[in-house]
């Protein structure tokens, strides 16, 4: 695995509210390596530009800082959700490569 690829299981997650955007929370010793190795890279809200795959599925998207919890919050596109068929409460395996 390259140096900026992380592989990642984790559990996808509903933000409350009538959006019903879905998300991964980036587990808290990830969020610290990916901050510490790109956080120079951040943009606007402290994001960071990733490429995502999800069982066959490959996305551009960024990344962003979770307040609360310190780590990072992935979003899950509608489409990419349907095509492979995530809902909330699943476990989610996917690879993030951070676009340097």
């Amino acid at each position: 695995m390259k140096y900026n690829q992380y592989k990642i299981r984790a559990n996808v997650w509903l933000y409350p509210g009538m959006a019903g955007w879905h998300f991964v929370s980036i587990p808290q010793d990830i969020s610290e390596d990916i901050k510490n190795h790109f956080g120079d890279m951040k943009r606007g809200w402290g994001s960071l530009p990733v490429l995502v795959t999800i069982g066959k599925t490959s996305w551009k998207t960024s990344i962003f800082p979770d307040k609360k919890a310190g780590g990072y919050l992935l979003p899950i596109k509608s489409d990419v959700r349907k095509k492979e068929a995530i809902v909330a409460d699943h476990n989610v395996t996917m690879l993030i490569e951070i676009r340097v």
